[in-house]
């Protein structure tokens, strides 16, 4: 038998110290990491009132400055004598009314139980109201219908729920609108893109008793503050039947959270079809991202999955269009028309002046309905903005 060498017995007797030096190792990485974690935590903190930082876009031009809360510059549609009015109709149409309706997909889950039975620790405090879950829901949707009636206040705002939603909300110029469909939560987003597809074969099929009026809609995200008005868009771009926003993203170029469709039966069978595209491709492509970000990952494969298609266009912040499939698509920047703090186009370069649209994604509900309290306090839209500016990098509690 083969006696091993001397090296191989010194090795055999350091083996178990390797195995323990190993495992120190490994415990010390396991307590770094869940330090880390911690520290992650900490940072992630939500806050239950607003905190104001530094306002992004001092110095710059064309960006609104602000000392604190108050604008040193104006936003520029306080100077437009059509702020907060729809535009006259086209010269050619006279006598022919044109109207701007904005449509959200909006829907409430085990509503009665919990508005019923309502845990102290479920609530949270916005001012001097209390909200649970689905109540805070219940006004985000009512603050994004406000500032659409304080911005362009002859707009209808039309809202598409599932029929078995319970939910109570009786205003002027606001239409529920069931359609039939699947809106779990894993399933929402995609049901959205039907929803709207439905909602627009029912438009098509009103167009015939229209007596030429034109109503175009806006499909946006219920978390969205129009201050500016958006009927614009339908007149200095005539000949686009779509406008979608975009953005400097490579992953994620779109944003579906804003989608306007030209109301003349040409506009709403080319958005139609449109959107059958992203949901074809939302079906076969990206079911695994159905719950987040699935149509948009879809809205960006069909644009981007065009001949001759220039996605350096996306690295822009200037409003184009192309045609996509059978439809001329109006590209608009989401620093102006989806604007986010601090996601998206224009995040570490302040607000626009002529921003149009805010967007309060995630964390940022709170954020919505304290703004709309401000407005409400001061009056001055460009103020208002300046609470937004200071507060957006912050996560709260919603």
């Amino acid at each position: 038998m083969r006696v091993p060498s001397i090296g191989w017995r010194r090795f055999l007797l350091f083996l178990p110290l390797l195995f323990i030096l190993a495992h120190i190792i490994s415990v010390s990485q396991l307590h770094q990491d869940s330090i880390k974690q911690d520290g992650q935590k900490r940072q992630a903190k939500k806050f239950d009132h607003l905190v104001l930082g530094p306002a992004a876009g001092e110095g710059f031009p064309n960006r609104l400055q602000c000392k604190g809360t108050k604008a040193l510059s104006k936003i520029h549609h306080l100077a437009s004598s059509t702020a907060g009015r729809n535009l006259p109709a086209f010269p050619d149409q006279i006598g022919h009314r044109e109207s701007v309706a904005f449509v959200t997909v909006f829907t409430t889950y085990n509503s009665t139980d919990k508005l019923t039975n309502a845990q102290s620790d479920d609530l949270v405090t916005v001012g001097t109201i209390s909200y649970t879950k689905v109540e805070r829901s219940l006004a985000i949707l009512n603050v994004f219908i406000n500032f659409i009636q304080v911005t362009m206040p002859e707009s209808n705002v039309i809202i598409l729920t599932d029929p078995a939603s319970k939910f109570s909300l009786s205003r002027n110029g606001v239409t529920i609108f069931p359609i039939e469909g699947d809106y779990s939560r894993d399933k929402l987003m995609l049901q959205r893109i039907r929803s709207y597809i439905a909602f627009l074969e029912t438009r098509l099929h009103e167009l015939r008793d229209s007596q030429g009026d034109v109503t175009h809609y806006i499909f946006t995200d219920s978390d969205v503050a129009v201050v500016d008005n958006l009927s614009q868009i339908f007149h200095a771009y005539p000949d686009s039947q779509v406008a979608l926003t975009f953005r400097n993203n490579k992953e994620q170029p779109l944003n579906s959270g804003f989608i306007a469709v030209r109301g003349t039966t040409d506009g709403i069978l080319r958005g139609k079809k449109l959107l059958e595209a992203v949901l074809e491709a939302y079906g076969s492509k990206f079911m695994k991202a159905s719950r987040m970000l699935g149509d948009q990952l879809a809205l960006a494969w069909v644009v981007k999955s065009q001949p001759n298609f220039d996605v350096k266009r996306f690295t822009k912040q200037q409003a184009f269009t192309e045609q996509i499939g059978d439809a001329s698509v109006l590209f608009l920047p989401c620093a102006i028309y989806n604007w986010t703090p601090p996601e998206g186009a224009g995040q570490f370069h302040g607000m626009p002046l002529d921003v149009k649209v805010v967007h309060f994604k995630g964390s940022r509900k709170r954020l919505m309905l304290e703004s709309w309290n401000f407005l409400n306090s001061s009056s001055d839209v460009s103020d208002m903005l300046c609470l937004v500016l200071k507060s957006g990098r912050t996560k709260y509690d919603f």
